[in-house]
């Protein structure tokens, strides 16, 4: 039924845009690709930082649970890193066999899941430092504000503006 009137929805819209579903689907998918652009600089740098750390002089220094955090925030800035970059691939390996929805439709659910690995490892990330810098709990603080303030514009921002927005 959520599908069907979904369908239904984005069929009312490509009409109203006089364009066909292949054509909206190919506009989707450049969109999606110029806000993977945008993200994937975002992890990159974040990656790049976390890989350089352990060849600091402080490095030996950290606690175990400075340590696990490094670990974990490493591998999440490695998943969000493939998440982001898996609809190239997807598209890649379905180029020219008349899957653009699939695509999309495949392509937007990795950046949403690479988003969360995305929020989390920046979170991660900044627990690290401040914990490092400051002392662990200035690092938690900082932390939750920043997993609040990703949820609350990456999630609920949008989710908000969908409900309130203009309807088709």
């Amino acid at each position: 039924m959520r599908n069907a009137s979904r369908a239904s929805r984005e069929s009312r819209a490509a009409a109203g845009r006089g364009e066909t579903p292949l054509e909206r689907a190919d506009r989707n998918f450049a969109e999606l690709l110029q806000e993977l652009r945008v993200t994937q600089t975002g992890v990159q740098i974040l990656f790049a930082f976390l890989l350089t750390l352990p060849f600091g002089p402080r490095f030996p220094s950290l606690d175990t649970v400075q340590r696990t955090t490094y670990v974990v925030t490493l591998l999440l800035a490695l998943v969000a890193s493939i998440l982001l970059t898996a609809p190239a691939a997807v598209h890649r390996a379905l180029f020219q066999r008349g899957a653009k929805e699939l695509i999309v439709g495949t392509s937007s659910r990795l950046a949403s899941a690479g988003l969360a690995a995305l929020a989390l490892s920046f979170t991660g990330a900044l627990l690290l430092v401040v914990d490092v810098v400051l002392n662990r709990t200035a690092g938690i603080v900082a932390a939750a504000g920043a997993f609040v303030l990703c949820c609350g514009l990456w999630a609920a921002l949008p989710r908000r503006l969908r409900r309130v927005g203009p309807r088709r």
